[in-house]
């Protein structure tokens, strides 16, 4: 379960992702375009701690780009590198948002959704001491969902950072799909995702036990 908050984000997360995805090497938007967001979908961290979600973006008429952020309440130790930037939550204070593919709680979390079956999470608003239900913007399936025992994930060995971009780990490697619509013969098991304007699924990321 996804608890959210009505809050304010300064700079927003579209702020942030308009100045930081030029930089990427996968990035094929339009340039100077703002980024608009397409859909979205979260997973949970078991402990709580840290946010996950994926978020479907364009930048102009460009291709839908696949963009999993954690977000954090403190710098994540030698993820420099993955850092989008930090903002202000007008409830929870500062936050430091990752490319979510150089965290090793988002892997696990992936892992699981793909191998394991595990969904995203239901979303809901905390509304004057009430929780109140937050509609799906996309749904998203794994295909291969119970073909294998999910392992643990304990640390990052490797992630190469391009389209897809490769997570290899202590106990599974993972391929996150950045231009969506495409790599659909990868191989392992697969998370599809579907959304308002795109019934057909498309393939979202892949894993392999190692």
């Amino acid at each position: 379960m996804a608890l959210m908050h009505r809050a304010t984000l300064r700079p927003t997360k579209l702020e942030l992702l308009s100045a930081w995805l030029p930089g990427r090497p996968w990035f094929r938007g339009e340039g100077g375009a703002d980024v608009q967001r397409v859909a979205g979908y979260r997973f949970d961290d078991p402990a709580g701690d840290v946010g996950i979600e994926t978020i479907l973006v364009r930048a102009g008429s460009g291709p839908v780009h696949q963009v999993p952020l954690t977000y954090r309440d403190a710098p994540l130790d030698g993820a420099g590198s993955w850092l989008v930037g930090t903002c202000e939550h007008s409830a929870l204070g500062r936050r430091w948002v990752y490319d979510a593919c150089g965290d090793p709680v988002y892997a696990a979390a992936l892992a699981g959704a793909i191998l394991a079956g595990t969904g995203q999470a239901e979303e809901y608003f905390e509304v004057d001491g009430r929780r109140e239900h937050r509609a799906l913007s996309m749904g998203i399936v794994a295909d291969g969902a119970g073909q294998s025992d999910v392992p643990k994930v304990g640390s990052l060995d490797r992630v190469d950072d391009g389209d897809p971009t490769r997570i290899v780990t202590d106990s599974v490697e993972l391929s996150v799909v950045r231009l969506v619509g495409g790599h659909t013969g990868l191989g392992g098991a697969r998370l599809t995702g579907t959304w308002d304007g795109q019934p057909a699924a498309l393939p979202l990321a892949y894993a392999s036990p190692r």
